[in-house]
C-alpha cells in the first residue's frame, strides 16, 4: 500500500517535470511534439520490462492474447485513449485551452474515486469521504465562479478514468499491456514526427534532441511509476492522490511566470485539504497496520 502511494507521487513529481519539458521544446509543439514523444518513450519502456525482469510476463501476456483475442481490441481502444490524452496534454497550452484541460485533470481524480466506490464496490473511509467533499465543493466552485465546462475537460476527467477501469476490469493491470499500448501508437505518431522538419527546428533551438531525449526518458517513467502504482492501490485512493499532478503543474506554472487567478483560491485550498485528509487518513492506517 505504502510502496503504492509513493509511486503515485513520484509519477506525479515527473508529469509535471514533463509539463515543464514541453515549453521548452519549441517550435515543436501539438502532434508533431506528441509523435516525438512516443517514439522517444518507447524504447525506455522496452528497457524498463528487461530491467524490471518483466520479460516472462511479457511472452504470458502474448500467450494469453491468443487465447483470448477480444482483449486486442480492448488494447486498440486503450492505445487510443491514452494517445488521445498525450496529444491533448501537449495541444492545448499552445492553443488555448489550458485552463480547460486543467479542470479536466481536477475533475478526474474525483471521477476515479467514485468509479471505484460505486463500480469496482471499494470501500471508502469516513476521512476519505470528507476529503472527496472537500476535493468536491473546490473543484466545482471553480466551475460555478468561471461558468467553464467544454469538451477538453470532459474528455480528461473521463478519459482516464475509463482508461483504468477497463484495465482494471480486464485484469490488465501490468507493464506488458502498456508496452503493447505504446507500441501501437506508432504508426501514427511517426506520420505525426514525420510532419516536423527538423532542420528548421534545429536552427530554432540547437538541443531540441537532447530534450526529446530527457522528455522520453521522464515520459516513460513517469508512465511506468503511475502503472505500478494502479497495480498496489485501490482505484478511489489512486484517484485522490492524483490530485498531487495539478499541484506539481501549478508549481511548474509559478516557476515559467504565470499567477494563481484569484477565481482558483477556493480551489486550491478545498483541495489542499483534501490532500492533507488523505495523508492523515494514509498514516493512521500505517499505524493500525504496525501494531497489527
Amino acid at each position: 500500500m505504502l510502496k503504492g502511494v509513493l509511486l503515485s507521487v513520484f509519477a506525479s513529481l515527473l508529469f509535471g517535470v514533463v509539463y515543464f519539458l514541453s515549453t521548452v521544446l519549441y517550435p515543436i509543439q501539438g502532434a508533431g511534439l506528441f509523435g516525438w514523444r512516443t517514439l522517444v518513450t518507447v524504447p525506455f519502456v522496452i528497457a524498463a520490462v528487461f530491467l524490471l525482469k518483466q520479460q516472462q510476463e511479457f511472452l504470458a501476456f502474448l500467450t494469453r492474447l491468443t487465447h483470448e483475442p477480444y482483449l486486442i481490441v480492448i488494447l486498440l481502444f486503450n492505445s487510443l485513449n491514452i494517445g488521445a490524452q498525450m496529444w491533448l496534454f501537449l495541444w492545448a497550452p499552445v492553443n488555448g485551452k489550458a485552463i480547460e484541460v486543467s479542470i479536466g485533470y481536477l475533475l478526474m481524480p474525483l471521477v476515479m474515486v467514485l468509479m471505484g466506490r460505486f463500480a469496482f464496490r471499494e470501500r471508502m473511509s469516513r476521512v476519505k469521504g470528507v476529503a472527496v467533499i472537500f476535493a468536491a465543493l473546490g473543484v466545482f466552485s471553480k466551475i460555478w465562479i468561471t461558468g467553464v465546462f467544454s469538451w477538453e475537460t470532459a474528455f480528461v476527467c473521463v478519459g482516464y478514468p475509463v482508461y483504468f477501469a477497463v484495465r482494471k476490469h480486464f485484469n490488465i493491470l501490468h507493464l506488458s499491456s502498456f508496452l503493447l499500448e505504446m507500441l501501437l501508437m506508432i504508426p501514427i505518431s511517426v506520420y505525426f514526427a514525420a510532419q516536423v522538419e527538423m532542420s528548421w527546428v534545429l536552427q530554432q533551438n540547437p538541443f531540441a534532441y537532447e530534450w526529446l531525449a530527457l522528455l522520453g526518458l521522464v515520459g516513460g517513467i513517469a508512465f511506468i511509476a503511475y502503472i505500478m502504482a494502479s497495480q498496489r492501490i485501490p482505484i478511489n485512493i489512486l484517484g485522490l492522490l492524483g490530485y498531487l499532478e495539478p499541484f506539481t503543474m501549478l508549481v511548474v506554472s509559478f516557476l515559467i511566470g504565470e499567477r494563481l487567478e484569484q477565481d482558483s483560491y477556493i480551489l486550491m485550498g478545498c483541495l489542499c485539504v483534501a490532500v492533507f485528509l488523505l495523508i492523515l487518513d494514509g498514516m493512521a492506517k500505517t499505524k493500525i497496520t504496525a501494531f497489527s
